[in-house]
């Protein structure tokens, strides 16, 4: 599994390279296209969840002491588990469903279809797992029948929010909105000086001297991390596509990676001090943490049930607001449980989707001449 994975990194990195230098100028026009900072807000609210607010007080101690990352600072890995470079897969697959899937149609291709279909809906319910699962760590004395309760509820939110577009262009810059304030109020409580803060910041050029250990994986949690961006990766680029601007696609790249990396950047500095430091982290604060979480999961959930519902036909319009609330948490619910009482793990569904990579390459090379004119004529144009 670890040789697919490294592979399939490389290919797609390599790809994104060729892609950003053979058709730079290219204009990208989603079916919705809306401004840099809404797309923006849509793409770090949807391609992140719960993990990114909660994960690394957890994980900076493992990254401190593991022999696997003693090559640089905990910060530095955090940043590349999360920021960067994974981020190009979201280019590729946003490049792709914005240019390329429009002219080719593979996947209304029925398998294809179908099983992008399901890896997203195993993706979703897996979002709402995760939270499940680290509920305890967030929320102290959380019962079981509290945990439960609460995914639910999150769960029914995110339906229901994917009910209309509007309420996500509202979530999406809200929770962004919501998550800068939670940085500043945190970075605020821990009194750290300004000179400070941005010498904890510097950490991460740990990460950019050691770019090229991030290519495979340096751990079996950091796979399963990979495996995790991989899962999203054709999911997120086939919803965010419809929101590109007429970015060019040099553009589209360099926004990819560097804005939600920045965000990324100034989170994880602000928590590392806080580890760094000893500082604890009050109830108060913890809240809060816990509610932008939430409002992360349920924008992320939102985000993938709007996709797979509109792939399949299923929306609101075709089978009513009532029917389409309930069928879809019920579903989500009883993957959530699948997950919880089985041993189906996220890795498989990211295998399912380096394999779709693979079916999608051979494809589109089989066609390259004729996507490649199209291509020369649309650069020419424009």
């Amino acid at each position: 599994m670890v040789e697919i994975l490294s592979i399939a990194i490389v290919v797609t990195l390599v790809t994104s390279v060729f892609i950003c230098l053979k058709w730079r100028n290219l204009r990208c026009v989603g079916q919705t296209p809306l401004s840099l900072v809404a797309f923006s807000a849509i793409l770090f609210t949807s391609g992140l969840d719960v993990g990114l607010i909660m994960f690394p007080l957890v994980e900076f101690p493992v990254y401190a002491t593991e022999e696997a990352y003693s090559f640089t600072n905990p910060l530095a890995i955090e940043f590349g588990f999360w920021g960067f470079l994974v981020w190009a897969f979201y280019f590729l697959t946003t490049f792709y469903f914005c240019i390329v899937e429009p002219k080719v149609g593979l996947f209304q291709l029925r398998p294809i279809r179908w099983i992008n279909n399901l890896v997203i809906i195993a993706t979703c319910a897996f979002t709402a797992f995760l939270f499940l699962s680290y509920a305890p760590n967030y929320i102290n004395g959380i019962t079981p029948l509290q945990k439960y309760s609460l995914v639910g509820f999150i769960i029914l939110m995110a339906v229901w929010s994917s009910t209309e577009i509007r309420y996500l262009k509202i979530l999406s810059i809200a929770s962004s909105g919501l998550f800068a304030l939670l940085n500043i109020v945190m970075l605020f409580a821990s009194g750290a000086p300004i000179t400070e803060y941005l010498g904890t910041l510097s950490h991460i050029a740990g990460y950019f001297e050691n770019i090229h250990r991030f290519v495979s994986p340096i751990s079996e949690y950091h796979g399963w991390y990979l495996f995790w961006w991989f899962a999203w990766s054709i999911m997120i680029g086939q919803f965010v596509a419809r929101f590109v601007g007429g970015l060019k696609v040099w553009q589209l790249m360099l926004a990819l990676l560097v804005i939600p990396s920045i965000a990324i950047a100034l989170w994880f500095a602000t928590l590392y001090y806080y580890f760094a430091n000893g500082i604890p982290v009050s109830w108060v604060l913890n809240a809060a943490m816990v509610i932008v979480g939430v409002i992360f999961v349920i924008n992320s959930l939102d985000s993938l049930i709007r996709l797979y519902t509109d792939n399949l036909a299923l929306g609101v319009k075709q089978v009513g607001r009532g029917k389409y609330v309930l069928g879809n948490w019920l579903l989500i619910a009883s993957l959530v449980l699948l997950y919880q009482f089985t041993l189906f793990e996220i890795e498989w569904v990211g295998l399912i989707v380096i394999g779709l990579y693979l079916v999608i390459y051979i494809l589109l090379f089989k066609g390259r001449r004729e996507l490649a004119e199209n291509f020369s004529i649309e650069q020419k144009a424009d």
